[in-house]
Order: C-alpha cells, then structure tokens, then sequence
C-alpha cells in the first residue's frame, strides 16, 4: 500500500504563508521604525515646549512623604497656580487649621508683591523644568523596546505608547548643574507618537552625580523619579503622578533625602481667564464642600 502524505489545499498554504510573511513584516517595523528614536524624542522635546492649548483645570494633589500626607486643591489662573491644603493624613483640616489655611492663600491677592514673588518662583521652576526637558535629545542615547497601551493617567487612554530605553550619552557635556544629574541617569520613556506627548520617563541614576564640581554636593546612587502625564480632556496633558527617591548630601555635610509620592487626579476645567482672587472664591467653595460633607459623614463628632 503506498502511503501519501497530506498536502493541504493551495489556497490554504498561500494563507499560511501570506500569514508568515505578514508577522514577518510587522516585526521589522515595529523593531525598525521610519523615524529613528532621537528623532521621536526631538519632536516629541519641541511639542512640549511648544503648547498650543490654553487650558485651565481644578484638580486633586494628593502627595504622600516620610513624615505623612497631604491633600490639596489646585486651581491653574492666568496669574499662576493657587493652591489649598484640605486635608492632612486623610482628616479634613479642623477649623483653625482652616482659618490659617485661607489666610495664607488671601496673603497674594491682599499683598501684591508677594503674589509677584510666587510668579517669579514659578517661572523659574518652570525653567529649569524647560531646560531638562530641552537637554533630553542629546543627554541620552535611546533604543526602541516595544510599546504599552496608553490607559487612564498614562497618555490617552487606548493610544499605543512607544517604549524607549535610554542611558547617558558619554559625549554630553551639561551646560550647568541643572543638566548634571542625566548623566548619571538611565531608564525607560513612553511616548505616543500619534501627539508627539511624552507619557512617562521612569529613571534610575546608575551612578553618583555630583553637582558643582561635587563642591555644591552629590545625589546618591540608586535613586529614582517617575513622571507620568495623561489625557485629562479635549486632548488637554497634565502631570498625573510624580514619585520621587532621591538621596545624598549638600554642601559635602548636608545629607539630603527627598521621597515622595504625589497623585494628580479629578480634573475639571475653568475659564482660562480665571484670575488669582476668582480663583480663590472657587477654592473656598469647595473647601468648605469638603469640611461639610466630612460633618454630614460623622467626622464632626
């Protein structure tokens, strides 16, 4: 009796192989994009230096350290952030706390010059936060390693995200100390290439970084930062979550330690014109929303 082997269908063995073909394809392109990884990044630095969007929102900052935790409303104006502790340690604040606590916010609508105090604070962490962001192309050599799905907090929600691995670039040379601690950094990216928008840079520093000369002092190796944006409405970005672990000493004797966690969350939209005093009668408002809801539970007793 001669034995014949099975042969599938022609039609089937051409599936088969357009099939093999096909995953052939897509991995190489997703191993070997048009657009290099430092040109994805470069984009994505410009976007964001860039912002085309004038929006302003309310939200949540609940930001958790060694010594406890602290809930504060946020109110984005067109004359600076304002912002109000409402809780600590999870207890609404009680009445004195309350009292001291807007008191302390009326102080920049009542004194101008302390108003324009906090305005040149912010415009100079804004800065140093502009100038890290512009040294990213150049401090780093980045490798493509996949992508994640954008979810709530991270990117938007259902965008594919690109994952870059990224370590120090040894021919970077930081312009200031500013720029100094990336040498020492590694770790991963995620960015949605679909709106140029940086969703995540989660970091390591694999080494000691000394800052002026290590005259000024050094961070730790083995620290480590998060930073996490998203998609909070109408294609509108914000910081969702940042977490901190940083060690090390200033002025050679000074030890330095820096942990926290903070999260970002309930954002609403207000006028972009919102100014600093309106903004304060927002923040009241829902302030005293919180003290009354927090009575009506059976805090109060």
């Amino acid at each position: 009796m001669k034995l014949t082997l099975f042969r599938p269908p022609k039609a089937r063995q051409m599936f088969a192989l357009a099939s093999l073909v096909l995953t052939a394809a897509l991995a190489g392109a997703a191993e070997n994009p048009s657009e290099s990884p430092v040109q994805l990044v470069r984009a994505t630095v410009q976007n964001e230096l860039n912002p085309t969007d004038n929006s302003k929102f309310m939200f949540k900052d609940q930001k958790e350290t060694p010594r406890g935790s602290q809930t504060k409303l946020l109110v984005e104006t067109s004359e600076g952030m304002e912002g109000m502790v409402i809780a600590e340690n999870g207890h609404p604040l009680n009445q004195q706390q309350r009292q001291a606590e807007i008191a302390r916010v009326a102080r920049f609508i009542n004194n101008p010059d302390e108003l324009r105090k906090k305005q040149k604070q912010e415009k100079e962490d804004t800065e140093r936060i502009n100038r890290i962001m512009r040294a990213l192309p150049d401090a780093f050599l980045y490798e493509y390693d996949g992508t994640e799905t954008g979810k709530e907090g991270l990117g938007k929600p259902g965008d594919e995200l690109v994952r870059l691995r990224f370590r120090p670039n040894p021919s970077y040379d930081p312009p200031s100390h500013i720029e100094q601690v990336l040498t020492g950094m590694q770790g991963v990216m995620l960015i949605d290439a679909n709106h140029c928008r940086l969703a995540q840079i989660n970091g390591v520093l694999a080494k000691e970084v000394g800052f002026g000369w290590g005259i000024l002092g050094h961070l730790d190796r083995g620290g480590t930062f998060l930073v996490e944006q998203g998609e909070v409405g109408d294609n509108h970005w914000e910081i969702t979550h940042m977490q901190l672990s940083l060690t090390g000493k200033v002025l050679v004797f000074k030890s330095l330690v820096f942990k926290s966690n903070e999260v970002f969350s309930d954002f609403r939209p207000v006028p972009p014109n919102l100014t600093f005093a309106q903004a304060f009668e927002l923040l009241k408002k829902q302030e005293e929303m919180v003290a009354e809801n927090h009575q009506q539970d059976g805090g109060g007793k």
